[in-house]
């Protein structure tokens, strides 16, 4: 905000002219923020802890005839829960993410012309002012791609620029009506392909922050290999080549400041089956399940104790499972993996991390291992004996 910006100028030239001694200011809280995804139903009572977030995303709000819209009826009630987290913890934030894999049919047809974003943004505003949020996580699956079958076209490159930076005047605007901060976000594939078809150094100019997709790197299909999922660093044997480190490498080259990006963790793995005993199934063949997506509460209570044993590879900075005797291979994160992203995001100086999702941790074990890395000083980040 501009008049912010003047204050923190004026403190830095007052604090000059008495001789230059004044401390600089202290780094803003690393960013702790979490997808809640209510599959379309209420949420349970007490569903998330509001110390140990900063940020949630609400998914998902869907578009209709232009407009943002509920995506379900139980949404409304939902909103009403997160946002009272705030008398819990008032830094705590609560945005409504639109889109989704699913969800990301109109994208195309909302930011094709000024009039069709118009429609879409006052629509966006009057969702924030009636639910009370603090601003939107737009997760459009993907500008100048089909994503799940959705409708495309080679002008998203340039219409998604056009969108954001709409929407942020008009985000400035509200600000000064509804006397707070209003945030906006987008959920960015971790992919080339996701930067060849966006104008991510014109676009993050708007965004407070780019939420890294940084998982579902490998997934179980016809003809694939098993691997990490969401592996930091690069195995050389990986035949995928992909990372992590090499998706922020990428998306920094392609001009998105460190400080403006959230890392994704994955609060969920995926399983092979018919994977040879070779390598603990490691970069084999392997064929997809039903219901891949195993959340990680069922690690401990399933699959550790069903003939699975654990591995870490040590150049990925990834955890495995593999079962010899069933031939199962299961790539997920855990507390070790998880912790090492987390210093990650301190050597590298990003924003913070996001995960996908809440509920899939319903203990707390990997947002724990998150706060005590990252926020070692808050109270959900203290180690309670």
């Amino acid at each position: 905000m501009p008049a912010l910006r003047h204050a923190v100028c004026t403190l830095a030239l007052f604090a000059s002219a008495l001789g230059g001694a004044a401390a600089a200011a202290a780094p803003s809280e690393p960013i702790v923020a979490g997808y809640v995804f209510a599959h379309e139903k209420p949420l349970p009572p007490n569903t998330v802890d509001a110390q140990s977030l900063t940020r949630i995303f609400y998914a998902f709000a869907n578009i209709a005839d232009g407009r943002m819209v509920l995506g379900a009826p139980t949404d409304a009630g939902n909103f009403a829960q997160l946002t009272a987290l705030r008398q819990q913890n008032p830094s705590l934030t609560v945005l409504v993410s639109v889109g989704g894999w699913l969800w990301s049919t109109n994208f195309s047809d909302v930011a094709l012309t000024r009039e069709s974003r118009k429609v879409f943004i006052q629509s966006v505003n009057e969702f924030l002012a009636r639910y009370d949020l603090d601003g939107l996580d737009i997760d459009w699956e993907y500008p100048g791609m089909e994503g799940a079958g959705h409708p495309f076209r080679a002008e998203d490159k340039q219409n998604f620029t056009f969108l954001v930076k709409e929407l942020r005047k008009s985000f400035n605007r509200q600000e000064k009506i509804r006397h707070k901060k209003l945030y906006l976000s987008f959920a960015a594939g971790a992919g080339e392909e996701l930067l060849a078809h966006t104008e991510m150094k014109q676009v993050q100019k708007y965004l407070d922050t780019v939420n890294l997709m940084a998982y579902d790197y490998v997934e179980p299909g016809p003809g694939g290999l098993t691997g990490h999922h969401a592996p930091l660093f690069l195995n050389p044997a990986d035949p995928s080549h992909n990372s992590i480190d090499a998706s922020v490498r990428a998306i920094e080259r392609a001009g998105v400041p460190a400080k403006k990006l959230l890392l994704g963790a994955p609060f969920y793995g995926h399983v092979w089956g018919e994977v040879p005993d070779t390598n603990h199934g490691l970069y084999q063949p392997g064929k997809e399940l039903p219901k891949d997506y195993p959340p990680f509460s069922m690690i401990p209570s399933v699959m550790v104790t069903q003939g699975f044993v654990r591995y870490w590879d040590a150049a990925a900075s990834a955890p495995y499972l593999y079962n010899a005797e069933k031939h199962l291979f299961f790539s997920y994160d855990d507390t070790e993996s998880i912790t090492a992203k987390c210093r990650y995001i301190t050597e590298h100086k990003l924003a913070g991390i996001m995960f996908w999702e809440y509920s899939s941790d319903p203990t707390g074990t990997l947002l724990k291992a998150i706060n005590q890395s990252l926020r070692p000083t808050s109270a959900a980040g203290k180690i309670v004996p």
